[in-house]
């Protein structure tokens, strides 16, 4: 993938993404990382485009290999608290904290950035549609916020087994909605989306 030259004089620059916004159970998740330009990694896509072992192997990667990385999230009762949207801009202002070292810029993925105003300053943002699948920066955080975000609802599926978080990731598949009709939501489940309220 041919890609501009976002690593600028003044400064590192991460990229940041999310993963989980549409499900109806789980967090959403978000990452920043920002990428050693002298060690550029071959492969580096949209999550969604890529296979789920593909994803596990860059992931291995881009923590290996990358100047930071950082994965945080909202969990569904902050998002039933604050909205969707905002969960996600609060998950990826947790996630650009959580590098080890602060950009000057973040390069966001879509078309609405997160609040960048920090305790020590303000940060540089730019949000780009598409941006997973054209920056690397970005496309590394997508995998790594995809890779979390699996990981987590694995571990769900152990603690409510009847869901099969584990099959559909928490997204609103037909047997996802099955077993809700059967079993009625649980703690994972976001209490305010439409199909899991009609559940209730």
């Amino acid at each position: 993938m041919q890609q501009a030259n976002f690593f600028e004089t003044d400064g590192l620059v991460a990229g940041v993404d999310e993963a989980g916004r549409g499900p109806l159970a789980g967090p959403v998740v978000a990452s920043a990382v920002i990428l050693d330009p002298c060690a550029p990694l071959a492969g580096l896509r949209d999550s969604k485009k890529l296979s789920a072992g593909k994803r596990s192997i860059l992931a291995v990667e881009i923590k290996c290999h990358s100047l930071a990385w950082a994965v945080a999230w909202a969990d569904p009762a902050e998002i039933d608290a604050i909205n969707i949207l905002a969960a996600t801009m609060l998950a990826m202002r947790r996630a650009i904290l959580g590098l080890r070292l602060m950009p000057a810029k973040v390069l966001i993925d879509g078309n609405r950035l997160p609040k960048l105003r920090f305790e020590h300053g303000s940060i540089d943002g730019q949000a780009i549609i598409g941006g997973d699948d054209r920056i690397d920066a970005i496309s590394a955080a997508s995998i790594l916020a995809k890779t979390s975000r699996d990981a987590m609802m694995v571990k769900l599926d152990r603690i409510y087994p009847r869901y099969e978080f584990a099959r559909h990731k928490g997204y609103g598949t037909e047997v996802h909605r099955e077993k809700l009709r059967e079993f009625g939501p649980c703690r994972a489940h976001r209490q305010t989306f439409a199909p899991v309220r009609a559940a209730s």
